[in-house]
Parts: C-alpha cells; sequence; structure tokens
C-alpha cells in the first residue's frame, strides 16, 4: 500500500508529544473500520444487504487476500464467515494499535517509548518524529472540511472514520468557521464515500460499548 487509511487514523488519534491517544474506547473499533475501509477500497470486500423484517448488513471476502500483512489477516477474518460491518471493526481492531504504529516507528514518523506506571504498570507511548506525513493528511482534511475542495476517494473515507469517532472537526484548523459548519461538511462527504457502511459500523460498535453491548 502507498497510503494506509489505518495509520493515517492512528497519526491522527495519537497526541503528538506524549504519544498516547486521544480516546480509549473509539480506537480499536475506529482502526478496525479503516482496515474494512482498505479492503473495500481495493475491491476485497462488499457489504451486502439482507431484507426481511430486520434489514441487516452482512460484509463478504471477495477475491484474494492482499500481500500486506495486516490487511491479509483482516481479509481472512472477514472470509471467515458473514458478519456485520459493526462485529467485524471490533474484531479487526482488537490489539491492532501496536503493530501499526510499530509500522510507522518503522518508517521513521514516530518513536516508541515503553515504561511504567507506579512502576508496575507497563505502558508503551508513540510520540512523533516526524511530523512531516501527519502534517500533509491534516492539509487534505482542512482543504475538504474547510475549503470545500472534493476528496479522493481515501481522504473522504478517512473523513467518514473520523466522523464516526468524533474527531471530523478537531483534526483541522478551521478558525473563523464554525465547528458545527465543518461536522456538516464531514456528514455531505460521509453520505457520498462507498465506505459509509464501514463508518457507519464503528459508530454503532462505538455506541454498543458505551450501552455496555458491545461483543466481538
Amino acid at each position: 500500500m502507498t497510503t494506509s487509511v489505518a495509520e493515517d487514523l492512528l497519526l491522527l488519534l495519537l497526541d503528538d508529544a506524549s504519544g498516547a491517544t486521544h480516546g480509549s474506547t473509539y480506537v480499536a473499533p475506529g482502526l478496525g473500520g479503516a482496515l474494512l475501509v482498505e479492503l473495500a477500497l481495493e475491491g476485497r470486500v462488499e457489504v451486502v444487504e439482507h431484507g426481511g423484517l430486520l434489514r441487516r448488513q452482512g460484509v463478504r471476502a471477495l477475491g484474494a487476500a492482499p500481500d500486506d500483512d495486516l490487511l491479509a489477516g483482516a481479509w481472512s477474518e472477514v472470509a471467515r464467515k458473514e458478519r456485520s460491518p459493526q462485529h467485524l471493526v471490533g474484531r479487526l481492531g482488537r490489539g491492532l494499535e501496536e503493530p501499526l504504529a510499530q509500522r510507522l516507528v518503522d518508517q521513521g514518523v514516530l518513536e516508541r517509548h515503553d515504561d511504567t506506571v507506579l512502576g508496575l504498570f507497563h505502558r508503551t507511548r508513540w510520540p512523533a518524529r516526524d511530523g512531516s506525513r501527519e502534517a500533509a493528511v491534516r492539509r487534505d482534511l482542512a482543504s475538504v472540511l474547510v475549503e470545500g475542495a472534493e476528496p479522493d476517494r481515501r481522504t473522504a473515507a478517512l473523513v467518514a472514520l473520523l466522523l464516526a469517532v468524533g474527531r471530523a472537526h478537531k483534526v483541522v484548523d478551521h478558525a473563523g468557521v464554525r465547528a458545527s459548519r465543518v461536522r456538516a461538511r464531514a456528514r455531505s462527504v460521509a453520505r457520498a464515500t462507498e465506505c459509509e457502511w464501514a463508518a457507519q459500523g464503528v459508530k454503532d460498535a462505538i455506541a454498543a460499548a458505551g450501552s455496555g453491548s458491545f461483543g466481538g
């Protein structure tokens, strides 16, 4: 992959100085949704609408597994059986933060800091090392969300994911533009993207987690 939606999303969810994520409940489903988005953009999964009294969506694998290790693992999980986007984002996002962040360390984008809290609890943080990639992503997002430019497929999908985790208006400098206007633009972009179903799965998973009913 030349560009990873999941890596870009993680960069936007990490605090550059502390290396900690801005939120806890939405990171895993958000990253899981990003893998589904990547697979969808490559034409390796499809969403199927089922009718009846209770309408539901199911995600199916298409074609062959990608060459990328993380995407191949995600594709294999999807291929096991048809499941809802909400279910899959939880499955795919579980434990995903560390391998994604380590990739960015290997690329020279992040640093890895391991330490303990109170001398007992291990933690890993990922502060920024080279901010140029994240800055470029934020510029692309600002051009779409603040200036009204038309997004490419990946930027549109990233906007949909950011909207799902409640951060679309927080990742861009929108001085002079109300946050509500930025969110409205994000909703418009999200509705038009082919991957809205994956972002909705993220939103549903976060809501279920908040109600205590989220499972994997």
